[in-house]
């Protein structure tokens, strides 16, 4: 069950009074926006005051200001409640949700599925890329006669949700790798249901 607590201002109190409200209903609270390390970023020091954040940032891209942690439930029977904190910008906020908010709201309620598995794919198109962070991009796949090909649905800006609502597969580039040519192979994972 989905419980809507509605849009909250860049302010700390606002935000304290919404998560402790969201914690005192909720088994799981997620949030977007306010996780980076902005003027108006307050969701990490509203954090440490309800609870613990187990990692904060994550090495991947788009969505390096995630956060993850645990909410004390000061008025309930069970006393902790998990907390996911996605970024604000659309296109990280769909990838950290769909990689990995959704399998651990999966596996939390009991659910037993399989990782996707990766298909290594010819690339038909240069990517753009700097070593440091798994690159998350937005692709399509298409098959030509009997050979499947896969290539970028063009601007991978965060903030360019066409990307995603055009695509039909990640094309998931390592952590050191750097940027590609057209013709290499590269990992392509598939959207699944949650996303298509």
């Amino acid at each position: 069950e989905v419980i809507d607590i509605g849009c909250v201002a860049d302010d700390p109190e606002k935000i304290t009074a919404a998560f402790t409200r969201a914690i005192n209903v909720a088994d799981v609270v997620i949030s977007s926006g306010g996780v980076s390390v902005g003027d108006a970023d307050y969701t990490k020091e509203v954090l440490e005051t309800l609870g613990n954040i187990n990692f904060w940032k994550v090495a991947m891209k788009p969505g390096k200001p995630f956060a993850f942690g645990v909410l004390q439930k000061p008025n309930a029977i069970a006393n902790k409640g998990w907390f996911f904190g996605l970024p604000g910008n659309p296109v990280s906020a769909v990838v950290t949700y769909h990689q990995l908010v959704l399998p651990a709201l999966r596996y939390l309620a009991g659910e037993e599925f399989d990782e996707q598995p990766l298909l290594n794919i010819s690339i038909q198109s240069d990517l753009k890329k700097q070593p440091g962070r798994a690159d998350y991009q937005r692709g399509r796949l298409t098959t030509q006669g009997g050979k499947n090909y896969a290539a970028t649905t063009g601007n991978q800006s965060s903030g360019v949700l066409s990307s995603v609502a055009q695509a039909n597969c990640y094309i998931v580039l390592e952590q050191e790798r750097g940027s590609v040519k057209a013709g290499e192979k590269v990992n392509i994972l598939m959207f699944d249901k949650f996303l298509l």
